[in-house]
């Protein structure tokens, strides 16, 4: 899904550009590019639930995953750190999507990265190494790019499905 629009002021690093404008002009500017970013989210998730619909089938929820980063206490804080720039564009998009997929109707499950694939063994009843098996399986048949954040998604949706 793109959340950001190539065609307007806002960037792919929405933090990274504010990091040199005036705290009032970055505040301004974050909440456009959010404005711009949520848009984009709900008419993307709209977009997919519309076309799994067409081909028969129904959404049983949607997933977020949450990075492992926590985020600075102020937009201040938050510019004046790279590290927590990154960890501020990663909540940035998270949230536009979570916010989408809510105005969609759509139950949104957080998983932590970092505790999905044990969660994934707990909920679907089987052991690491048939979870790593399946899910390479998967990529095998799906096809490129088929990187970590692709096998998380991926985990994370078969949880939210075996729950629903």
């Amino acid at each position: 899904m793109e959340l950001i629009d190539r065609g307007t002021s806002c960037p792919a690093q929405p933090y990274h550009a504010a990091e040199k404008m005036t705290l009032d002009e970055a505040e301004t500017f974050l909440s456009q590019c959010a404005e711009v970013a949520g848009a984009l989210a709900k008419i993307a998730v709209r977009d997919a639930v519309a076309e799994l619909a067409a081909k028969g089938y129904s959404v049983a929820g949607s997933c977020v995953l949450l990075g492992s980063g926590r985020p600075a206490s102020t937009l201040a804080a938050t510019l004046a750190s790279h590290t927590m720039i990154h960890t501020a564009e990663g909540d940035f998009f998270r949230a536009a999507l979570k916010e989408a997929c809510e105005c969609c109707g759509l139950t949104v499950s957080p998983f932590k990265e970092k505790q999905v694939w044990d969660q994934a063994v707990s909920s679907l009843r089987i052991t690491r190494e048939e979870l790593e098996r399946r899910i390479s399986e998967l990529g095998k048949s799906i096809g490129p790019p088929w990187r970590q954040d692709q096998k998380l998604c991926a985990i994370a949706g078969w949880i939210v499905l075996a729950g629903s």
